[in-house]
């Protein structure tokens, strides 16, 4: 044997040894997870159920196949038998596949039903799937909110947005995490109406059995009752554009006690951003203020589609450095499109998601960098007014 052959012997069996270890596999899961609800729990055993029926059918099909082959072979002067057909063979091979069906069946028909249904349910959750993160709102609580990834951008790009590998080091949750999770409480049926108004997007969370799609237009239920308190993750289950793989879900499940102060502590967040709101209406921000906390604003909600230099992703994503809407564009037709969005586009509406300061403050960086420079400045008067026209 040559010496090239050795050394490619050697690095096979050394890549051999290396996916055989122990170590190789210790992080793998390769079976399906039992979850953390009784419906996640049914669903595994089904899966189960129906891994070892299957088996148990390989071995007895391909058990009977190689014992023929080696026992009823011709070197051993087998000869094959010479009939047509037998009723009684057609009638096994009929009747089997039907009671292994109907003990599949069963079990199976009887979680599909559970999983269904939606009745009884102690708190109702509207969720909404929006390019490229989620909307919930709770009903009859008055509370509702975004949930945006919050990995860090350095994490997955450089700064200069190229891919090369050389960004911050991953955390523990890379692409998991979100600044305001969905909260829910433990024992208690919580109900889903899950939609879009966007494209198709899928609520997605494997530790609750729960994967539904969210379509525009539509409404699709789900519900789930999870026993412990603590923090599950999930991830949009359905292709929905550029940024499919940053729309994670994560839901923080917490004790009755913890929800209900969850609750309070919502419903007097609530209020106080109600009153800075209509503080903000009488005050006037300086052009360094508003120039700061739109390009926080920016970065966060703009860049990913129309780029940290504003040069955007055309034509999906039209530039805003040099563009008649971000320069010589009225600065009311400028508001309108950030608070609104643009109905046909990928662009959508920021008046839910952000404050009124927030929007004033996005729109006048938009007018004032990359060399825009019109000099505009926007107050969250201005944008109050814009927007009811």
């Amino acid at each position: 044997m040559s010496r090239g052959n050795q050394n490619w012997l050697v690095r096979a069996w050394l890549f051999l040894g290396a996916m055989l270890s122990s170590s190789a596999w210790a992080d793998t899961q390769l079976n399906l997870t039992k979850g953390v609800t009784a419906v996640s729990r049914e669903v595994y055993d089904l899966h189960m159920l129906s891994l070892y029926i299957c088996t148990a059918i390989g071995v007895v099909v391909f058990g009977a196949m190689f014992w023929s082959m080696i026992f009823h072979r011709k070197s051993k002067g087998a000869k094959a038998a010479d009939f047509h057909e037998s009723t009684k063979v057609e009638i096994l091979w009929t009747a089997i596949p039907i009671v292994i069906l109907i003990a599949m069946a069963v079990p199976a028909t009887s979680t599909l039903i559970n999983m269904e249904n939606n009745d009884n349910s102690d708190v109702t959750i509207q969720i909404t799937g929006s390019q490229w993160k989620w909307h919930y709102k709770y009903f009859d609580e008055n509370i509702e909110y975004y949930s945006v990834l919050s990995t860090p951008r350095e994490e997955y790009e450089n700064q200069n947005g190229s891919f090369d590998g050389n960004g911050a080091q991953k955390g523990e949750d890379y692409l998991l995490e979100v600044d305001k999770p969905l909260v829910i409480p433990a024992n208690k049926k919580v109900r889903f109406l899950i939609t879009s108004d966007d494209v198709i997007h899928s609520w997605w969370v494997p530790a609750f059995a729960v994967k539904q799609d969210a379509n525009p237009g539509f409404i699709n239920e789900a519900w789930t009752n999870v026993d412990l308190p603590g923090t599950y993750r999930g991830q949009c289950a359905e292709l929905c554009g550029k940024d499919h793989g940053f729309m994670p879900i994560v839901v923080e499940v917490k004790s009755v006690e913890d929800y209900d102060a969850w609750l309070k502590e919502q419903h007097e967040l609530t209020a106080k951003t109600a009153d800075a709101e209509k503080a903000s209406l009488s005050a006037s921000m300086g052009k360094d203020k508003l120039m700061q906390l739109g390009e926080t604003t920016y970065m966060a909600y703009c860049a990913a589609c129309h780029q940290p230099t504003g040069v955007g992703l055309p034509p999906a994503f039209p530039a805003l450095k040099a563009s008649p809407i971000a320069t010589t564009g009225s600065v009311v037709d400028h508001i309108n499109v950030v608070f609104n969005g643009r109905a046909g586009t990928g662009m959508q509406g920021y008046g839910k998601q952000l404050s009124l300061k927030q929007i004033a403050a996005v729109v006048t960086y938009e007018r004032n960098a990359w060399g825009n420079d019109t000099g505009d400045l926007v107050q969250s008067s201005d944008v109050k007014a814009a927007s009811e026209e």
